[in-house]
């Protein structure tokens, strides 16, 4: 294994090269700045790269070590979110109204620094390393783009024979790994249904047919999919996030929407969930005389952990960070992620890393305007990703 101080030497440039990253958040395939300064921290170190690929021009994808031995592939992603920023950092989001509240400026430079170690050892790689700065995990599915686009099957670099990715995890404390086995995180389907009726005055209800009791009705209804058709050992989640119709008190519309996200672990269940919403929307609808527009965008597939390759990621972070830091994930989370669609690709593991700084026992959660990706826990990424690849075949 790469020894703990060649780490520690670069930590200075990773943490200013997060900060100056934070500091610059962009939204999903809008990243121009944050890709150029991921391309100069490549040049700084001598490492090769391609700029963009098909349809992702913010991609950025290098590899080091010789390309006939086994390719070993690791993700950051690199986009940002609509939030307005509220920590007072002094390195503080320079873009009105975007932030990077899912810490993935701790991932890019997490994944800048293990590359510039990997450089410095590159005659000793076990593997060759395939580094993917990715664009638009934030609904984008930039992912699913850069699959098709061959980053994974030898188009676009050589072939992979296996990945990993990281994530900032402010429910564990910085030091500590946490994954699982199979199912990791949900897949993330929305919905949006509009209730056509009649609208009319308030005080004449009958003359009409109103679409917000229908719409009403449908929210209250979609929940027993969950308590009556669902599985009690398995898990889904119908949460509608948004309702809106109607322009005054007194008068009943002629339309009500309501739109949502659904999410599951299992093919099956998605498949079931996305059949009972259609149906309990158009059900409820027509019991009410409405008519029903119905959309369901489809989303990211359920984030599956191959087996083996989560006992790999579970032995290197025992090895790398003892036996404290290293914490089975019980269960899965309902939260998504594209990179599900490279774990549907090739074998790989999806692990979380602890954000919550030594002497604190909470952080803010992820997607919040307070929350900062924290410097100490980008050593842990770092040396989860190196250890990954020197490790890797023995």
């Amino acid at each position: 294994m790469i020894a703990a101080n060649e780490i520690e030497k670069v930590m200075p440039s990773v943490v200013d090269l997060r900060h100056r990253l934070h500091e610059i958040p962009e939204l999903a395939f809008e990243e121009f700045k944050t890709a150029a300064m991921v391309r100069k921290e490549l040049d700084r170190l001598g490492i090769a790269y391609i700029s963009g690929v098909n349809a992702a021009p913010t991609a950025t994808i290098a590899w080091i070590g010789d390309p006939t031995k086994p390719c070993i592939a690791l993700r950051a992603d690199i986009d940002a979110l609509p939030i307005i920023e509220q920590t007072g950092l002094p390195y503080t989001s320079s873009h009105q109204g975007r932030m990077h509240a899912c810490g993935h400026d701790g991932h890019t430079a997490t994944l800048a620094g293990a590359a510039a170690v990997f450089k410095k050892n590159e005659k000793d790689l076990p593997a060759c390393v395939k580094l993917i700065w990715q664009p638009a995990e934030e609904g984008g599915g930039g992912a699913e783009v850069l699959c098709r686009a061959g980053v994974l099957d030898g188009r676009v670099g050589p072939k992979v024979t296996a990945i990993f990715g990281l994530h900032g995890w402010p429910a564990l404390p910085v030091g500590v790994v946490s994954t699982r086995p199979g199912a990791l995180l949900a897949s993330t389907d929305t919905f949006t249904a509009t209730f056509i009726g009649k609208g009319c005055h308030g005080a004449f209800p009958h003359l009409g047919r109103d679409p917000i009791v229908t719409a009403c009705e449908a929210v209250v209804n979609l929940q027993i999919f969950i308590s009556r058709e669902v599985d009690p050992t398995d898990s889904a989640v119908v949460t509608v996030g948004k309702i809106y119709g109607g322009t005054a008190t007194n008068i009943i519309p002629d339309r009500v929407t309501i739109e949502g996200t659904l999410r599951a672990l299992n093919r099956e269940t998605r498949e079931a969930l996305r059949n009972a919403v259609l149906r309990r929307c158009a059900g409820v609808s027509a019991a009410n005389d409405c008519e029903l527009n119905f959309i369901l965008e489809p989303g990211y597939p359920s984030t599956v952990n191959d087996v083996a390759m989560a006992a790999y990621v579970e032995k290197i972070a025992r090895q790398s960070l003892g036996a404290e830091g290293y914490l089975p994930a019980a269960k899965p989370a309902m939260g998504g992620e594209d990179f599900a669609y490279y774990l549907e690709q090739v074998p790989g593991c999806f692990f979380m890393v602890g954000t919550i700084p030594q002497g604190q026992s909470s952080y803010p959660s992820l997607h919040n305007e307070k929350y900062d990706f924290t410097d100490a826990a980008l050593a842990t990424g770092m040396r989860m990703f190196v250890d990954l690849v020197m490790s890797w075949g023995k």
